[in-house]
């Protein structure tokens, strides 16, 4: 059933590229030293003339072949006066002429050619266009990227007075991943509720295109049932189907479920595969469950199913994110040794751990290692050794890095300087990080928002809090906005200069930016410590009030400033005992019972007991029935993993 998107259909932005030239078999070796072309020929005789049969004649064989053969060279050219001949001769273009004509544009990248070609289908051909060559068309459409486009092609074909095509099962699912592309999931979900109306029953791809849309855009619970309803309507799922559910389970954390849909899948006769495997280890890794996704490496082994460079690339991705690199660095040895190469990202993520967890040489081994093996050195290889060595306090070397990195034509990044310029500025050699920024400058590299949050903290680090200002501005002016970052960098260096005022000010702009720029407890603390060491504790405060009522929970650091401020600043000076004690039952009101827990916690280090009446409320809170319902059903989930 057709469903009205002319309203969605925006002009793309993907440039669509002009037709090639003819087959260069067509001209000879000195027409093409002169650049000069000539048409192909199509010789007389090869084509018998003779009277109509049917309504085909003699020859039109010929000119299918001479299409086909063609539309496999892309000689565009060739192929418009194949056609234009057989329409003077009126001789018949079968419809999977022009099927074959439509996928050879959809190889050249020019779907607008294949949209123009089936408007002529009909009317300087006399072809009748079915669903099949309207398929096509669409497909060559959607593969280019051109999701809009191809819903304004489905809504102007299929709506259209006097075209007879009736959308078959390949059209809806065509149409379905395409909404489901470009977030219109409601959409696609309307469509396949209307499949039974058109005399479509949806087909396993259907079912398993319409989940993985709900599943991207979290809405797991709906595909989940899609999989019941498929069966009652008697389309059983493929290993795909679980597939794709699996790994939206898996990327939503909910491991409980997954391990249930397995064993539906195992019920249901699907044998889990490669995919399957690699979507769960994956999964377990990212929940730090790795002694499982290894254990599982071995279930997969004994089912026969061979781990594969994505396996073996998880486990060493998750067990570097669990700070065992080293282990990480044996499974790759064990995979060369089994025959496997594993890609760049592998090997970066080796080498950032192992800096990471203090192994520099470790990692600088690895690194000479991919160099005799001729592995690919790339930009992100070449950054992750730079940044390594930059955290380890040596910039100089990492330069030198940088050095062969440019040598080998290998191109760095904003990432590649900004590793640099930090590693110099932590190294106390500012001069030679403002070096580093020129540099970027000088060789037209692209300065972003994370390179001017490093040169600003850099900056203001060193006590150059006007230069940093100059930058602020300068990033301003380009357009960049600053990020959280940025502004807590800046905000401390204008508080440590005693420019507090400022600060503050520049705190106010924070507050009308994009979520990911308001102010988070970091900058928070840094403003009430410069207000508290002026001894404007009203305003600290009023700032702390205004920081709860944004929704950030104090910390540690908070509690620290304002014990200290307690005891140093007032007369008689204070433990902080009431304040602190304040503080938890405030949070409490706000049902912010995790806040108020780290309050709670502080307090007791501090030898500050809470009140009885708030340890009372703490209780209640922390034993509220649906949270410890909560609590255990969390229990049972990582128990049943």
């Amino acid at each position: 059933m057709s469903s009205n998107f002319s309203a969605l259909a925006i002009p793309s932005t993907k440039t669509i590229e002009t037709e090639p030239q003819s087959h260069p078999l067509h001209r000879n070796a000195s027409d093409r030293e002169h650049g000069i072309e000539h048409d192909p020929p199509i010789s007389d005789k090869i084509f018998k003339s003779g009277p109509k049969m049917g309504s085909y004649k003699l020859g039109d064989s010929t000119f299918y072949s001479l299409i086909d053969n063609y539309a496999n060279l892309g000689d565009f050219k060739s192929l418009e006066k194949v056609l234009d001949r057989m329409r003077c001769e009126k001789r018949v273009v079968v419809e999977k002429c022009f099927v074959v004509i439509f996928k050879a544009y959809g190889k050249a990248h020019l779907p607008e050619k294949a949209v123009g070609l089936f408007d002529r289908m009909a009317y300087e051909f006399e072809c009748k266009r079915t669903v099949k060559s309207f398929n096509s068309v669409l497909n060559v459409i959607i593969q280019e990227g051109l999701f809009y486009r191809a819903l304004e092609f489905y809504n102007h074909v299929i709506g259209a007075k006097g075209v007879n095509i009736s959308p078959n099962v390949l059209t809806f699912n065509l149409v379905i991943k395409t909404m489901c592309k470009v977030g219109l999931v409601d959409d696609a979900v309307q469509m396949f509720r209307d499949m039974p109306v058109s005399k479509c029953q949806p087909d396993v791809y259907t079912y398993c295109t319409l989940m993985d849309g709900l599943c991207k855009a979290d809405r797991i619970d709906e595909a989940v049932s899609l999989l019941d309803e498929m069966q009652i309507d008697g389309c059983f799922p493929s290993p795909v189907t679980f597939n794709v559910l699996i790994n939206g389970l898996c990327k939503k954390g909910d491991l409980a479920r997954v391990a249930k849909l397995v064993d539906n899948m195992f019920l249901k006769g699907c044998a889990p595969n490669e995919v399957t495997y690699n979507t769960l280890i994956h999964g377990l890794c990212l929940k730090g469950k790795l002694e499982k996704a290894i254990s599982l490496l071995d279930r997969m082994v004994s089912s026969k199913c061979v781990p594969n460079v994505v396996t073996y690339g998880t486990i060493i991705n998750g067990l570097v994110k669990q700070g065992r690199a080293l282990d990480g660095a044996r499974v790759l040895a064990l995979m060369e040794e089994r025959g496997y190469h594993v890609n760049e990202y592998v090997y970066s993520a080796l080498i950032s751990g192992l800096f990471k967890e203090g192994k520099s040489q470790e990692a600088m081994q690895l690194f000479k290692e991919m160099t005799v093996k001729e592995c690919e050195l790339n930009t992100i290889v070449y950054s992750a050794v730079i940044d390594g060595l930059c955290r380890d306090g040596k910039p100089d070397e990492a330069l030198e890095v940088l050095s062969e990195m440019t040598n080998n034509r290998c191109k760095p990044n904003a990432y590649t300087y900004s590793s640099l310029m930090k590693g110099f500025f932590e190294a106390g050699n500012g001069h030679k990080a403002i070096e580093m920024w020129k540099d970027m400058a000088k060789h037209n590299f692209t300065q972003n928002e994370v390179c001017y949050s490093v040169l600003i903290h850099g900056l203001c680090k060193d006590g150059k809090v006007k230069e940093a200002m100059m930058v602020w501005a300068q990033m301003l002016g380009k357009g960049c906005k600053p990020d959280v970052v940025a502004y807590g960098s800046m905000i401390n260096g204008l508080s440590n200069a005693g420019l507090v005022e400022d600060a503050l000010q520049l705190y106010n702009e924070m507050l009308c930016q994009e979520p990911d720029s308001q102010p988070d407890v970091v900058t928070y603390n840094i403003l009430l410590n410069a207000l508290c060491k002026q001894s404007s504790i009203s305003r600290a405060i009023d700032l702390l009030n205004s920081m709860l009522d944004r929704g950030c929970d104090p910390d540690l650091v908070t509690c620290i400033i304002f014990l200290r401020t307690l005891r140093e600043k007032l007369d008689p000076p204070q433990d902080g005992r009431e304040f602190l004690d304040g503080l938890v039952v405030r949070l409490l009101k706000r049902q912010r019972v995790l806040g108020a827990s780290k309050i709670v916690e502080v307090m007791l280090q501090k030898l500050l007991p809470p009140k009885p009446s708030t340890w009372t409320r703490v209780v209640e809170d922390l034993c509220n029935p649906k949270k410890v319902q909560a609590a255990i059903q969390k229990c049972w989930s990582i128990l049943y993993c």
